[in-house]
């Protein structure tokens, strides 16, 4: 199909098809994530794909870009609002209150995969349907699950074999704390307001922390002028920061102290932190998080410490495609629709006979596919040889005069012919 010919609909700005020979990598990623989450004792929650917009103006912020610009939302039949997820944090929060899982078991560990939607520039590893995997610990203020978090997450790189990650805290203080930053940070950047870009000219009045995120290369040079936060944080955030250095000392997970880090939502307070890599250029965030111990009573529940972190799947991707060497990219990049047999049929009145045999292999767990494009049995076997399947079984009207089935091994060239289909599967399986 030519995707430039207009006679055809093409897929939405930002949006990307993917296909079973990108399925692999894919399901590697979410295998480990899995493991490693229910390892550290989360457990899978699946949250709707959109929301009472609400949700998303009070939890993130109105001043965000995500909030301002980048939200999908949408008018429904009763006269308010819905808006696709931008991401899962809110949503799950949203869970808890709501189910009231506070009053029988305060503490809870959760994990999600899954797709979030924004309006952002596409470019590389950030679509406008994008897929994270995260992790969220309601219940606690302990600074402890903040590095247990941040681990969780270098797990799931470590076992995918990703070098080259860094990890970047910060802390960005409390609401106790942050509103004389805020005043001083303001104060300090307007001294700067000129040379700022259009964008954060106005966040200096509207969010000024986001000024200190911006991507603009003049920007992140004016911010290394301003004060650092941990230098204007409570005697509470910093004794919980000093926890979460000396916890990363205790179990040698190296990090660096990135004093101007500050995420791009508002309800974080304390730790915050982003794992980057160089792979991804400019926008080198493959993973981010922190603590939003203010978030559930935003939204209207009671006082509940949280923290958690998502990551970007595209981005994570990218960054492991460009790092890992031949040999392993060969072995990722491996068909992963290869299947245990195919069934060569000689003639089309074998056709029947080899799609019941089919069916009895799959029934016995074996993956099993046949020819249904009326090829030769020459063509047939180059498909078997093409989708690298281990074994064939070459029916016919001698094999099926004689009950027998005839399977051979395509490495070794070996055959059997049995009349007992269970020794078949015992063959095939265990050479799986």
């Amino acid at each position: 199909m030519d995707k430039s010919d207009d006679k055809y609909v093409k897929a939405p700005l930002g949006m990307k098809d993917i296909f079973p020979d990108e399925k692999l990598l894919w399901k590697e990623m979410e295998n480990a994530a899995r493991e490693e989450f229910e390892i550290a004792g989360y457990h899978e929650i699946r949250t709707p794909v959109f929301e009472d917009t609400r949700l998303f103006v009070r939890s993130i912020g109105e001043t965000t870009d995500i909030v301002e610009k980048e939200m999908y939302t949408f008018g429904d039949t009763a006269g308010s609002t819905i808006t696709l997820r931008p991401e899962n944090t809110a949503p799950v929060m949203r869970a808890y209150l709501e189910y009231e899982l506070f009053k029988t078991k305060k503490f809870r560990k959760f994990y999600y995969i899954g797709p979030m939607f924004r309006k952002e520039r596409p470019q590389a590893g950030r679509l406008r349907q994008f897929h994270q995997m995260g992790i969220e610990a309601i219940g606690s203020y302990d600074p402890l699950l903040d590095v247990e978090t941040i681990k969780v997450a270098t797990r799931v790189y470590d076992r995918l074999g990703l070098a080259g990650y860094v990890v970047k805290v910060n802390t960005i203080g409390c609401e106790k704390c942050r509103p004389g930053y805020r005043a001083i940070l303001k104060e300090e950047l307007s001294k700067y307001k000129e040379e700022l870009c259009d964008l954060c000219k106005v966040r200096i009045d509207r969010n000024v922390f986001r000024v200190l995120d911006c991507k603009n290369k003049k920007c992140k040079e004016i911010r290394q002028k301003v004060s650092n936060t941990e230098d204007h944080t409570c005697n509470e955030c910093r004794d919980h920061f000093k926890t979460v250095k000396g916890a990363f000392e205790d179990i040698n997970l190296e990090y660096t102290i990135d004093p101007h880090l500050v995420r791009g939502l508002d309800y974080y307070t304390k730790t915050v932190y982003e794992i980057t890599h160089p792979a991804m250029g400019a926008r080198d965030t493959i993973c981010a998080g922190g603590r939003y111990d203010n978030l559930i009573s935003d939204i209207g529940g009671p006082p509940t410490g949280a923290v958690g972190f998502a990551a970007g799947m595209e981005a994570s991707m990218i960054a492991l495609i460009n790092t890992r060497d031949k040999k392993h990219k060969s072995q990722s990049d491996a068909s992963p629709l290869s299947p245990d047999v195919y069934i060569v049929s000689i003639s089309a009145e074998d056709r029947n006979h080899c799609f019941k045999l089919l069916n009895e292999l799959r029934q016995s767990g074996i993956s099993v596919d046949m020819d249904y494009e009326s090829r030769t049995p020459k063509a047939q076997m180059k498909v078997a040889n093409k989708v690298n399947s281990r074994f064939t079984i070459i029916m016919g009207p001698d094999e099926i005069e004689k009950g027998v089935i005839k399977l051979k091994d395509m490495q070794t060239g070996d055959e059997t012919f049995s009349e007992d289909t269970e020794k078949i599967v015992r063959i095939v399986k265990g050479n799986k």
